[in-house]
């Protein structure tokens, strides 16, 4: 299926019933009086996130959704049927915005949360609800009241606790492969990955986390150039960034110093707070190197880099530090959630 994480709908609620304008006629009753009900209340647009949905593509193909009006009032009190809601499943992760205000009305973030985005019309009364001493014929009633309609964007943003990030093959899809059973296309070649994958790592039988593979950055994304920074948003939600990096890059390819950096720089270009994210080094393709150079190779790079925070030698096409490193991760999102629950 194809991936689409950004889509634009339009959603129109129902109008209110109209109030109806009715006299009650039996016979010996001379004088009925008003009987007229009222409309009932237009239905309202909910979304409603779902796990079992992972892209947006199918709001490409069907982009106005419409709740049902609410029905008119009748004689003898009789008050119209409310119309029906329409609910609209979204992917787990979904950000909905006005695009016609820029209004962010909410992030539905977990399965089941529920956002109403367009509230139906209030009903319209009925003559019986004008009757008083003074009149007691009352010929007036009001219409309902119209539905809301918004032109909404939704933008989809992966959920996951770990996100990979780095230039074009420097083995990210190779590693959540060797890690999880997410099976993303792998080659000898760049740009291999097309849009976002996801993986569970389990660690053991009872913990387990969540991995995200995502375009790899070129210099320049920032501005428009390559895939990777569309793509960028989707770790915005992440614990925790793993910055791969090739040890052993193609011949004409940068050093692997200069490719950390130029990925690292893209990053603060891009902002929204992921350049202060937790970020560790994952320095891969060890396995090209002869043993005695690795651990120089490695630590080059670290002092090269400057790198504060934690780094691990790893290969993912033969395992290679690859449980020190799930572990590891593992324990460090086990501690940001005690933290969390302690702060809330």
């Amino acid at each position: 299926m194809k991936f689409v994480d950004e889509a634009d709908i339009r959603v129109e609620a129902g109008d209110g019933g109209n109030g109806c304008v009715g006299f009650r006629r039996e016979k010996y009753i001379p004088f009925g009086g008003p009987d007229g009900g009222d409309g009932g209340d237009g239905g309202s647009v909910y979304l409603v996130a779902s796990a079992n949905l992972n892209t947006l593509v199918d709001f490409r193909y069907h982009a106005v959704y419409r709740a049902e009006r609410g029905q008119n009032g009748s004689g003898g009190n009789c008050t119209g049927r409310a119309g029906q809601d329409c609910i609209v499943h979204v992917p787990t992760g979904t950000q909905v915005t006005d695009a016609e205000t820029g209004e962010k009305l909410g992030d539905l973030t977990v399965e089941g949360q529920t956002l109403r985005v367009a509230r139906g019309g209030w009903h319209g009364l009925g003559n019986t609800r004008f009757k008083s001493s003074t009149n007691r014929a009352p010929r007036q009633a009001t219409p309902g009241k119209p539905g809301e309609r918004r032109l909404l964007h939704l933008e989809l943003k992966v959920i996951a606790d770990v996100g990979l990030l780095g230039l074009p093959n420097a083995g990210k899809s190779s590693l959540i492969r060797a890690v999880s059973a997410a099976r993303p296309k792998v080659a000898d070649y760049p740009f291999t990955t097309l849009h976002p994958n996801l993986g569970v790592v389990r660690v053991d039988d009872q913990r387990s986390f969540v991995m995200a593979d995502i375009p790899g950055l070129i210099e320049g994304a920032a501005e428009g150039a390559g895939l990777g920074i569309q793509f960028l948003k989707h770790l915005s939600r992440t614990s925790l960034l793993l910055h791969v990096v090739d040890v052993v890059p193609y011949p004409g390819e940068d050093d692997p110093v200069v490719s950390a950096q130029k990925v690292m720089a893209e990053l603060r270009k891009r902002g929204e707070g992921l350049a202060e994210k937790p970020r560790w080094l994952a320095l891969n393709k060890i396995d090209c190197l002869p043993p005695d150079e690795v651990e120089s190779r490695c630590r080059h790079i670290v002092e090269a880099l400057d790198w504060k925070g934690p780094s691990f030698n790893i290969s993912a096409l033969d395992g290679s530090g690859l449980r020190d490193l799930t572990f590891s991760i593992m324990d460090f999102l086990e501690q940001q959630r005690t933290n969390d629950a302690e702060t809330e």
